[in-house]
C-alpha cells in the first residue's frame, strides 16, 4: 500500500497545542492598563485575531473578507437579465416566424403577419397570447419553447436553488414530479403548524425528492430557513427593480406558474413561508451595479448572499448592547467565506469562553467584569512594566535583618542563643544531637544542638494611595497612567509587602474605598469636583485603624481641591475653589502631620493655583512634590513609596 500525505484542510490542526488564555489576557492587560474597560479590550483582542502560533485571523480580518464579497456581488451584474433575455427569444422566435410567412403571398399569411404585429409590447402579455399561436416555422417554435423552459427554469430555481438541472429533460413526468413534491412539501409545513410533524416525515420526504434540495437540509427546520431566505430574496429582486420592470417580470413568474400548474401551491408555501420568517428582509430593494445581465436564478442567489453578508458584517461589527461571539452564524460564515473562516471564529470563541471557564472572566448582570484572578496577573503585568523602567539595582530592598517571630526566612539558620525568638530549624537540630552522638544510635538533644531559623524582620506599613478619577484626568490623557500606577503598587504591596495594609482611594465629586478586584475595570467619573478633603478623611480612618503601622500616604492628582463634604454628607462643589473647600483640606492635611504621616503629591497638570496648594501642603506636612509625566507616573508613585519604606 502507499501513502500520500499532506496539509491537513478539514478544520483546525488537530496537534496544534491549546491556545495560551494567558497570553490572551496579557494581551487583554495592554487595553486594561492603557484606561480601556475589560469589555471593550476583550472585543479589541477578538477584532485583532490571534498571532502566533495560532496565527486565526479576527473579526476585523473577516469584516473585511465579508465587505469584499459585498462589493464583488453588487458589481458582478444587472437584475434584469431574464427580462432582457426572454424578450431577446421573443423578438428572435417573432423574426423566424415573420421570415417564414414573408414569402408566402397567401391571405392567411397576411393575417398571420397582423397578428404578430398586433402584439402588445409587454414580453409577458405578447408570450401569454402566443401560447395558443400556431407557428409555421419549426425554428420560431423550437425558439418560443427554449423561451418557455428558461422562464419555467428561471422561475422555479428561482425558488428551489437546482431546480434548473431538474427540469432539464423535457420530459412531462419531470414537471409532474415537481408538481408531487409542491403538494408533499406544502402537507408536510401544515402537519408541523398542527404539531403533527415528525423528524421520520422530514426523512421519508427526502428520500423521495432530496435530489430536487442541493443544501442537504437536516431537518425541517433547515429547509424551511433555506427556502424562505430565497423566496425573500425573489421578493427583493421584484422590490429592486423599475416599477415597469417589476410589473412585467411579476407577471411572467404568475404567467410560468399558472402554465405549469404551480400556481395555487406555490401561493400556500409563500404563505406558510412568510409566517415562518418575518424576520427576514422581504421587500427591501437591493441595488447592482454591474454592466453583465444576471438570470432571475442567479440575482436571487447574490440577493440571498448579500442578504447573508449584510447580517454577518453588523454580527462581526459587535458594536451593539449585549454582542456576543455566539451572535454570529457560523453556517452564514461558512457559506460566504468558506471552512477556514469557521475555524478562525471557533478559535475566537474558544478564547472567549476559556478566559471565563478558567476563572479570568466574569459576567455579571450583563457586564464583563475581571475576576480577582485576572486583576491580580495584571497588577504583576503593571509591576513589571514599572520596575523595567526603573533604574537597575535592588530597588526595593528594605529589609531589616533581626530576631524576631514575625520576620521571613532566609534559608539559612544558626546557633541558637538565649532570647532567640525564631522558629526551631528541627532538621538541622536533629543531625547536629545525631552528629555529636556518634554511633550510639541514640538521639539525645542538648542546649548545643538547637539551631533556629534566621528570619528578616519587615516593618508592617499603612499605605494609603489617593487617585484623582475627576473628568479632567480623562481629557489631559493621564488617567490610564493612574489606573496603571494604582494597580502597580496593589501588587508589589500584595507580593513584597504582604504585611503592610494598603488601601486605594479614587476621588472626583465623592471619594471612595476601591478595591482590587475592581481595578482594572475602573473607569473615570464623568463628574465634577475634587473632593480630596474627603479622600484624606477616609485615608485618616485607615491609618487610625493600623496605630503601630508606618503611615505612607500618596496623592495623585491634576486638580486643586473644588470640592469638599458638608456636615450632612453631601458634596459641595465650586470652581474656583471656596475659602472653605481649601481650608477642610488643608485641616486634613494638618491631621495627617499630627498622624506622623507624610504626603507626596504627585502633580499630573502644570497649573499655577495646584502648584500654590501643594506647595502649601509640603509647607504643612513636610511631603514632597513631583510633577512626572503620565509615562513616568508609576515609576515615580512606586519608587517613592519603596524609598518611604526603606528609609523607616
Amino acid at each position: 500500500m502507499s501513502y500520500r500525505y499532506g496539509e491537513y484542510r478539514d478544520g483546525p490542526d488537530p496537534l496544534a497545542p491549546p491556545y495560551d488564555v494567558r497570553s490572551a489576557l496579557d494581551r487583554m492587560g495592554d487595553a486594561i492598563l492603557s484606561g480601556s474597560n475589560p469589555a471593550h479590550a476583550l472585543r479589541d483582542l477578538l477584532k485583532e485575531g490571534l498571532p502566533g502560533a495560532q496565527n486565526r485571523r479576527g473579526l476585523d480580518d473577516l469584516l473585511r473578507e465579508v465587505r469584499r464579497r459585498r462589493r464583488e456581488l453588487r458589481e458582478r451584474g444587472r437584475l434584469d437579465g431574464t427580462l432582457e433575455r426572454a424578450r431577446a427569444l421573443l423578438d428572435k422566435a417573432i423574426g423566424q416566424e415573420r421570415a417564414e410567412l414573408f414569402p408566402d403571398p397567401s391571405d392567411e399569411a397576411r393575417l398571420r403577419e397582423a397578428e404578430l404585429a398586433a402584439l402588445p409590447d409587454d414580453t409577458a402579455s405578447a408570450i401569454r397570447e402566443l401560447g395558443d399561436y400556431r407557428w409555421r416555422s419549426a425554428a420560431a417554435r423550437q425558439t418560443f419553447e427554449e423561451l418557455r423552459d428558461l422562464l419555467r427554469g428561471e422561475v422555479l430555481d428561482s425558488q428551489f436553488r437546482g431546480m434548473r438541472q431538474a427540469l432539464a429533460n423535457p420530459d412531462p413526468a419531470a414537471m409532474e414530479r415537481v408538481r408531487e413534491m409542491m403538494s408533499d412539501l406544502n402537507d408536510m409545513l401544515d402537519r408541523d403548524a398542527r404539531g403533527e410533524h415528525t423528524q421520520a416525515d422530514f426523512e421519508k420526504f427526502m428520500s423521495k425528492y432530496g435530489d430536487m434540495f442541493p443544501e442537504s437540509p437536516r431537518n425541517l427546520e433547515e429547509l424551511v430557513d433555506t427556502l424562505a431566505r430565497r423566496a425573500a430574496a425573489t421578493q427583493r429582486l421584484l422590490a429592486s427593480l423599475t416599477p415597469a420592470q417589476r410589473e412585467e417580470l411579476g407577471r411572467l413568474i404568475e404567467q410560468t406558474l399558472a402554465q405549469a400548474g404551480l400556481d395555487e401551491q406555490m401561493r400556500r408555501l409563500g404563505e406558510s413561508l412568510y409566517t415562518r420568517r418575518p424576520d427576514l428582509a422581504w421587500n427591501a430593494p437591493e441595488r447592482l451595479s454591474g454592466d453583465e445581465p444576471m438570470g432571475m436564478s442567479d440575482a436571487v442567489s447574490a440577493l440571498d448572499e448579500l442578504a447573508d453578508l449584510t447580517q454577518l458584517e453588523a454580527a462581526l461589527r459587535q458594536d451593539y448592547p449585549g454582542a456576543r461571539m455566539d451572535d454570529i452564524d457560523e453556517a452564514a460564515i461558512r457559506r460566504a467565506l468558506g471552512r477556514a473562516a469557521v475555524d478562525d471564529l471557533q478559535a475566537l470563541r474558544q478564547v472567549e469562553r476559556e478566559l471565563e471557564q478558567q476563572g479570568y472572566l466574569l459576567r455579571r448582570r450583563g457586564k464583563l467584569e475581571l475576576t480577582p484572578k485576572a486583576v491580580r496577573r495584571l497588577g504583576e503585568t503593571a509591576l513589571r512594566r514599572v520596575f523595567a523602567s526603573l533604574e537597575s539595582g535592588r530597588r526595593g530592598d528594605h529589609d531589616q535583618v533581626d530576631a524576631g517571630s514575625a520576620g521571613e526566612l532566609t534559608g539559612s539558620s544558626r546557633p541558637w542563643r538565649f532570647g532567640d525568638e525564631q522558629p526551631i530549624d528541627v532538621v538541622r537540630t536533629v543531625i547536629n544531637s545525631v552528629r555529636r552522638g556518634g554511633s550510639t544510635g541514640a538521639v539525645a538533644l542538648s542546649v548545643d544542638d538547637f539551631e533556629v531559623a534566621e528570619t528578616e524582620r519587615r516593618t508592617a506599613a499603612a499605605v494609603c494611595l489617593l487617585v484623582d478619577l475627576s473628568y479632567s484626568m480623562a481629557l489631559r490623557g493621564t488617567w490610564a497612567a493612574a489606573k496603571q500606577t494604582a494597580m502597580a503598587l496593589q501588587a508589589l504591596v500584595a507580593s513584597k509587602f504582604p504585611q503592610d495594609s494598603v488601601q486605594i482611594i479614587g476621588f472626583s465629586n465623592y471619594a471612595r474605598v476601591l478595591q482590587p478586584d475592581e481595578l482594572a475595570g475602573l473607569e473615570w467619573d464623568m463628574v465634577q469636583g475634587t473632593n480630596l478633603h474627603h479622600a484624606l478623611l477616609i485615608a485618616g480612618r485607615h491609618l487610625d485603624r493600623h496605630p503601630d503601622f508606618e503611615p505612607v500616604v500618596l496623592v495623585v492628582t491634576d486638580g486643586e481641591p473644588t470640592a469638599h463634604l458638608r456636615r450632612n454628607g453631601s458634596a459641595a462643589f465650586e470652581w474656583p475653589p471656596t475659602q472653605e473647600t481649601l481650608e477642610l483640606t488643608l485641616a486634613e492635611v494638618d491631621k495627617m502631620t499630627r498622624r506622623r504621616a507624610t504626603l507626596n503629591v504627585f502633580m499630573l497638570a502644570d497649573d499655577e493655583r495646584l502648584k500654590d496648594f501643594v506647595n502649601e501642603v509640603g509647607r504643612r506636612n513636610g511631603g514632597r512634590v513631583f510633577s512626572p509625566g503620565a509615562d513616568r507616573l508609576g515609576e515615580y508613585v512606586v519608587s517613592d513609596f519603596l524609598r518611604a519604606r526603606r528609609t523607616r
